[in-house]
């Protein structure tokens, strides 16, 4: 009858608009390992649906503990929100660190800017093969832990009260949640201990 059916919009974010700027190697592999406090960080962008709203979460994972050691929340997925994060990594960043930083191939990591700041920093960059996600799959579970515990199954009345949610759980999440890897310790007691010895 010559009629077609509506294919569903498939609206879930994607930072990922091609090669708008330089990419960097894989030079993580998959090794999620390390053995002391900024070593190893990697970063992301993950989306929530309230309401008729979006708000994005951008944190910093020290792969050390699991820590969430900087984050920044906006309802733009935009440069400013990667400055944010950014800038709150520095602040926590020692002097002597020469971390390396791994994400995905978003436009924003391939941004001048945000190339420049790690530079800058001593940190040095790396990037998960495109389209796989399980490259960065430390930050993957990470964002699936949060969601199973927080965000699925329940109802917010506003962006801004989601958003108050949503940072209680990372504190939580850094300061109370403990973790069989960790031997029984949160994140910030992990560190704590760890520094200790």
């Amino acid at each position: 009858m010559g009629k077609t059916g509506r294919k569903n919009k498939n609206d879930k974010y994607h930072s990922y608009k091609g090669e708008v700027g330089k990419v960097a190697d894989n030079l993580l592999k998959r090794d999620f390992h390390a053995d002391k406090p900024f070593e190893k960080l990697t970063t992301d962008v993950t989306e929530f649906k309230i309401g008729d709203e979006k708000v994005y979460l951008s944190p910093v994972l020290d792969m050390f503990n699991r820590e969430i050691i900087s984050y920044s929340i906006s309802t733009s997925p935009n440069l400013q929100q990667v400055r944010d994060m950014l800038n709150g990594l520095f602040e926590k960043l020692p002097s002597h660190a020469r971390p390396l930083f791994h994400s995905d191939q978003g436009w924003q990591c391939q941004h001048t800017e945000y190339q420049r700041l790690l530079a800058e920093h001593n940190i040095t960059q790396s990037m998960s093969r495109k389209g796989n996600c399980m490259d960065n799959g430390i930050m993957e579970n990470f964002f699936g832990r949060l969601k199973v515990e927080m965000y699925y199954g329940e109802k917010f009345e506003s962006p801004r009260g989601f958003i108050e949610k949503l940072e209680e759980y990372i504190h939580y999440y850094n300061n109370e949640r403990i973790s069989l890897k960790l031997k029984g310790m949160s994140p910030v007691q992990y560190r704590a201990h760890s520094q200790a010895i």
